[in-house]
């Protein structure tokens, strides 16, 4: 089971905190959030994984998905400190180098 915090931050950004299981049955939870924040008119979002235990491909897809909104929408989605199982699946995937890992939510726009 997952459970799923969203909020917009003080400078627009909308925070996305999935916690547990992103997984097929999960997934979809986390394409609506997203794709609600961008029709909602947030287009820059970060999603904070430190509290995502697993994530399976359809997590992956996801997150795609989100990012391709938002980028269409003029904007971006970045992820917030991955745990280690989250990053291993990034890295055998190379997203990795689409989404790179952010030290925290806060941080994430800061470049």
């Amino acid at each position: 089971m997952m459970e799923l915090d969203v909020r917009t931050d003080e400078r627009g950004v909308g925070v996305v905190v999935p916690r547990g299981r992103l997984n097929m049955v999960s997934a979809r939870s986390l394409r609506d959030a997203l794709d609600t924040l961008v029709n909602d008119g947030t287009h820059r979002i970060v999603v904070d994984l430190a509290e995502t235990t697993f994530m399976d491909s359809s997590g992956l897809g996801a997150l795609i998905a989100g990012l391709k909104t938002a980028r269409q929408a003029g904007g971006d989605l970045r992820i917030a400190r991955p745990t280690p199982a989250v990053t291993t699946v990034f890295e055998l995937t190379n997203l990795d180098k689409v989404l790179r890992p952010r030290e925290s939510a806060e941080a994430a726009f800061d470049d």
